[in-house]
């Protein structure tokens, strides 16, 4: 586990060295696509969606959630990276919707620092330290 300090500046900064970006939006797809077919399904998604913990924790604490509350949630959130709707996400598609979700996240992070823990393995490990278990 690593400590990291960000702001919106570091997030924008990093998503504008497309090198970078790119290159861990890769190797993050190709962890992910399990079958390595190119594409990830519902189900190799719903893996990274389960990691993000959006609904089963309030402030860092565990709550019990309601299963089909999740199963909603997690539906929409693969609709949201599934742009052409086909049932499958592309690696363009993944690149799309990650940036546009960490754009977001700068934007609403503005220049107030956050501190962050991050697991070992989390994404990027390099760089500026933004992680997506």
């Amino acid at each position: 586990m690593s400590v990291e300090i960000l702001d919106g500046a570091t997030i924008v900064n990093f998503l504008e060295d497309e090198e970078a970006f790119n290159a861990q939006i890769c190797d993050r797809f190709a962890h992910l696509d399990s079958d390595h077919d190119g594409r990830l399904s519902y189900g190799e998604m719903l893996k990274e969606l389960q990691c993000l913990r959006l609904l089963e924790t309030h402030f860092g604490v565990d709550v019990e959630t309601d299963p089909d509350d999740l199963a909603l949630v997690y539906g929409s959130l693969f609709v949201q990276f599934d742009h052409d709707l086909n049932g499958t996400v592309e690696l363009e598609e993944f690149k799309s919707e990650t940036k546009q979700m960490m754009l977001a996240m700068a934007n609403g992070m503005g220049f107030l620092p956050v501190q962050m823990v991050l697991e070992e393995d989390s994404f990027p490990e390099e760089g500026c330290g933004l992680g997506i278990c």
